[in-house]
C-alpha cells in the first residue's frame, strides 16, 4: 500500500494554464495515491463518499465535499465511491498562473490570502459549498480567458467566505523549489519502499548523493522537519490506514509500521494524531459504520 507522498507533475492541456477535469466514475486505486505538487487543487464532489487524507489530517466524508488544497501539501485521492448522478470535478492551477505582477495587484489581495490559507487545506461547509459547487462543475466547459475569469470569480467568493475549517492546521507542507522536486521525490520513494526497516542517515544521504550534514540541512529546509520526524510521521499515516481498514491488533500494527517499541509507537501516534491509537480506531469505526 503506497502512502508516502511522491511528487506528481501536472501538465495542463495545450494553450491552458488551468486543468479542469470532471469524472463520473469512481477513482481507480492506482489514481488514489499519496502525492504532492506545486499546483493548488480545488475538488468538488457532488454525490459520493470517501476518505480525506491531507497532510496530518484523516477523516471521512459522505454525500459531498468541497476542498482547496494548497501547493506542495501532501494528499491522497478522495473519491472511493460516486453515488447515483455523482460527479467529481477537479481543478488544478499554479499559484502564480497569472504572473507575479498580476498577483501583486490590490484587487488580488483576497485571493492571495486564500492561497496562503490553502497551505493548511480548506474544507468548505454547506452554505458556500452549495453556491460554489455548481460553478465549479461548469468550469471544464469553458476555454481560454473565459475559464480564467470564471476561476477568479470562484476564488474570490471562496476568499470572502468564513464558512470553512482548516484541515491540516498543525501539519506540514513542502516548501520545494522546482529544482528540488526530483530529489524530494527520490527521498520519498526510498522511504516508501523501506519504512518498515530502520533507515540510517548514512544510507538515505548516500541515496541522494549528499553527505549526512548536507542532507540534514537540506531536508530540514525543504520539509521543516528532521528526517527521523518525517519517517515516524509516514509510519503513523500507514498505521491510521491499517487501524481503519484492517482487523489487526494495535500491537501488530505497531510493528508492521516499522516501530520496534510499542510505548514509542503510542507516544509518536499521540504527538502526530492528537489521540491514542485505540481512541482513533474507535472513532473511525463509528464514522464509517
Amino acid at each position: 500500500m503506497q502512502i508516502k507522498p511522491t511528487f506528481k507533475k501536472i501538465t495542463p492541456d495545450f494553450g491552458s494554464s488551468i486543468t479542469a477535469i470532471q469524472k463520473t466514475k469512481k477513482r481507480k486505486r492506482s489514481e488514489a495515491f499519496w502525492h504532492f505538487h506545486p499546483e493548488l487543487e480545488l475538488v468538488y464532489v457532488n454525490k459520493g463518499n470517501g476518505r480525506r487524507h491531507i497532510g496530518n489530517h484523516l477523516s471521512y466524508f459522505n454525500n459531498s465535499q468541497l476542498i482547496l488544497i494548497g501547493p506542495n501539501l501532501p494528499h491522497n485521492g478522495f473519491t472511493d465511491r460516486l453515488t447515483s448522478k455523482g460527479k467529481e470535478t477537479l481543478v488544478q492551477f499554479h499559484p502564480e498562473f497569472l504572473g507575479d505582477l498580476f498577483n501583486k495587484l490590490p484587487e488580488m489581495k483576497n485571493i492571495s490570502q486564500l492561497i496562503e490559507r490553502s497551505k493548511k487545506g480548506i474544507l468548505f461547509k454547506r452554505e458556500i459549498k452549495d453556491i460554489i459547487g455548481p460553478k465549479i462543475e461548469k468550469l471544464p466547459k469553458y476555454e481560454g480567458i473565459k475559464r480564467v475569469t470564471k476561476l477568479l470569480e470562484i476564488l474570490e467568493l471562496l476568499a470572502l467566505s468564513t464558512d470553512y475549517v482548516l484541515l491540516n492546521e498543525n501539519g506540514y507542507m513542502f516548501e520545494t523549489q522546482p529544482q528540488d522536486s526530483s530529489k524530494v521525490d527520490k527521498i520519498f520513494k526510498y522511504v516508501n519502499k523501506n519504512y518498515q526497516q530502520h533507515i540510517t542517515l548514512d544510507e538515505i544521504a548516500s541515496h541522494v548523493n549528499l553527505t549526512v550534514p548536507a542532507f540534514c540541512r537540506y531536508f530540514k529546509k525543504v520539509t521543516g522537519k528532521t528526517f527521523t520526524q518525517f519517517v515516524n510521521e509516514c509510519r503513523i499515516f500507514y498505521a491510521t490506514k491499517l487501524l481503519t481498514e484492517s482487523q489487526s491488533s494495535i500491537t501488530d500494527i505497531c510493528f508492521e509500521c516499522g516501530f520496534n517499541n510499542f510505548s514509542h509507537f503510542n507516544k509518536v501516534f499521540n504527538e502526530v494524531i492528537g489521540k491514542s491509537a485505540s481512541k482513533y480506531r474507535g472513532e473511525m469505526r463509528l464514522i464509517i459504520q
